[in-house]
């Protein structure tokens, strides 16, 4: 099951599988997590997907692992240690996923761009010469 998995969810099973002894996960928490392993400059208030942790919820209850997934009135993740694996409810999962529409999810793209370069150079928009006054003639 864990070679079904795609990016984002692999950086979150190794995020929760870095911090085996809290109890409680907040979905900020694993986003910091994931952003210090994948050394991810931006991205600072994204979030993540709703399926993406149920995904890797599951692949952990699989391995001996049982976390549950509750969603608060704010709409955020949190993953607490449990008994056995629960996935949120029908309703809190109705409403988180319709939230995710206007959210910044980490993504496999924010990934790959770590991979690369820096990409192109910031540009400034003044530049700055020396000028020397003693160097113009006046006639």
């Amino acid at each position: 099951m864990e070679q079904e998995m795609n990016q984002v969810q692999k950086e979150i099973l190794k995020a929760m599988e870095q911090h085996p002894d809290k109890a409680l996960c907040t979905e900020a928490f694993i986003v910091k997590t994931i952003r210090e392993n994948a050394k991810i400059d931006g991205k600072n208030k994204a979030g993540l997907s709703l399926l993406d942790v149920e995904k890797v919820v599951e692949v952990l209850g699989n391995k001996g692992n049982f976390y549950s997934i509750h969603i608060n009135s704010a709409n955020d993740i949190l993953v607490k240690k449990d008994s056995e694996t629960k996935l949120t409810d029908a309703d809190s999962k109705h409403r988180r996923l319709a939230s995710e529409k206007s959210m910044s999810v980490l993504s496999s793209k924010d990934f790959s761009q770590t991979k690369k370069s820096k990409g192109k150079p910031k540009f400034k928009r003044t530049e700055s010469k020396k000028l020397n006054v003693n160097d113009f003639a006046i006639d």
